[in-house]
């Protein structure tokens, strides 16, 4: 492989030169000659704006080496050329995926890499001006995407880390065969949106070993209404991964006017998060044939400005607005869960799209009150005609299903808050079966079980 040294096309890596032309010129000239490696070399700060990756080039950050951003969001790509309305970080509305500035911008760049295990300084406080006690107030906009890498196959981003990502880290679009693999994602918890890594339209990707500390989800498959054209997010390994959230530490949607299928995430470890587990379908798209084993789970509450209230698992299906509809969630199991948190399990379809053929199997849930804020509550957002809603909590809160299967698994209560209350509250379900279930209410003097509209397998 033929190596391109950035300092050999006058890059001076002191921390305040602007490098960006030195190493697009080594990225370009490498592209040119076929392919190989660019090289930031150690004990470097290469202070830079937005660059381009190209095909076949491996962007090398070496170990002691830093690519820090700018901040100048006039010298940031603007992908596809379009208008962009400076009030918004996505182009158009905020479920169209289309980012509208980008510092490492990627497309039809098949085979390209960033790997090294130097780090990508994404400057992202340049971007936000004011923060309350829990998190940044207001919306400060341009932030732009860290890396948005569209419609190329066979990628990989390897052994680098990334810190204060202003807006979502890592956003491949319409890629095939995406290899992540052991990076660091450490983003500011107070700073909103900044998403860890969020495949959107994307097809055989393996995000394994990495570990991600941000304020929004951590990993997010995503089938945004920009990018529809690349068909559905499907064929997805998540394995290895330890990960913190002030949102859901790994999500599908709510991003989903396409669908998603064959998703496994196993051996993965949540803690200190808003939420683990969530499925959330707003736009009208499709999830099937999805596995989570082997996971440990820990959740607490934060500001109620953060969406969620300590769900571990959290599956919902709404229509975002009057212009949209619900999709549909079907064939989603639980082998091996173990979640200890403020809240239990929350399954809620609607009368229109009940969720389909759902599994626990080797699961613990356990309830148990950490932090200052409210109980008893569910968050159900985004959506039209639900929000923040106001029950008692139950290790199992189940509405509008279909084909609940809950076996060898067990509920506990810890630290007790006074909205702690059933193992299962389930209303309008449709075959729900209990296999050597262990679960009791919070106490005596509460029904283990509230059923409404009921149907049972097996009890």
């Amino acid at each position: 492989m033929k190596i391109y040294n950035v300092m050999q096309y006058g890059a001076k890596g002191d921390g305040a030169t602007n490098d960006a032309f030195a190493i697009q010129h080594a990225i370009d000239d490498c592209a040119k000659n076929g392919g190989g490696q660019v090289v930031l070399p150690s004990g470097h700060i290469f202070y830079s704006e937005s660059i381009r990756l190209r095909a076949n080039v491996d962007l090398h950050i070496q170990k002691g080496a830093t690519i820090k951003a700018t901040g100048n969001i006039d010298g940031y790509i603007r992908p596809n050329k379009l208008i962009n309305d400076p009030k918004t970080a996505l182009i158009g509305n905020p479920v169209t995926g289309k980012p509208s500035f980008v510092f490492i911008y990627g497309y039809e760049a098949d085979h390209c890499t960033i790997s090294g295990e130097g780090t990508i300084d994404a400057n992202g406080h340049a971007f936000v001006q004011r923060k309350d006690q829990y998190y940044v107030t207001g919306d400060f906009y341009p932030r732009p995407t860290v890396m948005y890498i569209e419609k190329s196959n066979h990628i990989t981003f390897k052994d680098f880390t990334v810190v204060d990502a202003p807006f979502w880290t890592l956003h491949p679009a319409g890629c095939d065969d995406v290899l992540i693999d052991k990076i660091r994602i450490l983003n500011d918890l107070d700073v909103a949106n900044s998403d860890g890594i969020d495949p959107d339209h994307c097809s055989n990707v393996r995000i394994l070993g990495c570990h991600v500390t941000c304020a929004d989800d951590c990993i997010c498959l995503k089938a945004s209404k920009g990018n529809a054209e690349y068909g559905p997010c499907e064929n997805i390994v998540i394995d290895g991964c330890t990960l913190v959230s002030t949102s859901a530490a790994i999500k599908i949607g709510t991003e989903g006017v396409g669908n998603f299928r064959n998703v496994i995430v196993s051996n993965c470890v949540i803690s200190k998060s808003n939420r683990g587990l969530s499925i959330q379908i707003r736009d009208g798209g499709c999830v099937e044939n999805v596995t989570y084993q082997n996971i440990i789970v820990e959740t607490r509450r934060f500001c109620p400005d953060w969406w969620g209230t300590a769900e571990p698992i959290v599956i919902t299906t709404f229509n975002r607005d009057e212009n949209t509809k619900s999709g549909t969630i079907k064939n989603v199991r639980f082998f091996n869960v173990t979640t200890k948190g403020e809240n239990g399990v929350l399954i809620h379809g609607n009368a229109d799209n009940m969720i389909e053929d759902i599994s626990f199997e080797n699961c613990r849930v356990e309830l148990t009150k950490t932090s200052k804020w409210q109980c008893g509550l569910y968050d159900l957002r985004p959506c039209l005609d639900w929000g923040v809603e106001e029950y008692d909590n139950s290790a199992f809160f189940i509405r509008y299903a279909k084909n609940v299967r809950i076996e060898k698994t067990k509920t506990r209560w810890g630290n007790i808050c006074d909205s702690y209350k059933h193992a299962i509250d389930a209303e309008n379900v449709d075959g729900l079966e209990l296999v050597r279930f262990s679960g009791h209410a919070v106490d005596p003097s509460v029904e283990d079980y509230k059923f409404n509209n009921v149907k049972l397998a097996e009890v």
